[in-house]
């Protein structure tokens, strides 16, 4: 006679230690963060809100109506497509109200012209 067994069950993944060990390290980060110390209440920090700035000298700005400029003097696209065509790097700093759309055509433009790098400067906000 044989002797009825019952087949061993294939164990499963030990998914609920790894929830719990997760879980830990997540309240473990929320205090430790918590636990920083806070600046002095006394302390005013500097506020830059005043300062006036000049972009670098080596930047290719867009103005609010769409025209450019390089160095304080005003360029056309061509002549700027002309310039900066074969640059390694070239810095774009656009007005906040040029126009978007022109914007863009001008990145895709100085990119096809043969810019390897085209950094668009802006502003960091506060908020």
């Amino acid at each position: 006679m044989r002797a009825l067994t019952q087949a061993p069950r294939p164990r499963g993944e030990p998914t609920i230690a790894l929830i719990n060990i997760v879980f830990l390290m997540l309240i473990f980060f929320l205090i430790a963060g918590s636990l920083a110390p806070r600046p002095e209440t006394d302390v005013a920090l500097v506020s830059l809100a005043g300062i006036t700035t000049e972009p670098p000298s080596d930047a290719l700005v867009m103005l609010a109506d769409g025209g450019l400029r390089h160095a304080g003097a005003g360029l056309s696209r061509e002549d700027a497509l002309a310039r900066f065509g074969d640059a390694p790097r070239l810095r774009l700093l656009p007005d906040r109200d040029a126009p978007a759309g022109e914007l863009v055509a001008l990145a895709q433009a100085l990119r096809a012209a043969g810019v390897a790098e085209l950094v668009i400067v802006t502003e960091r906000g506060l908020e």
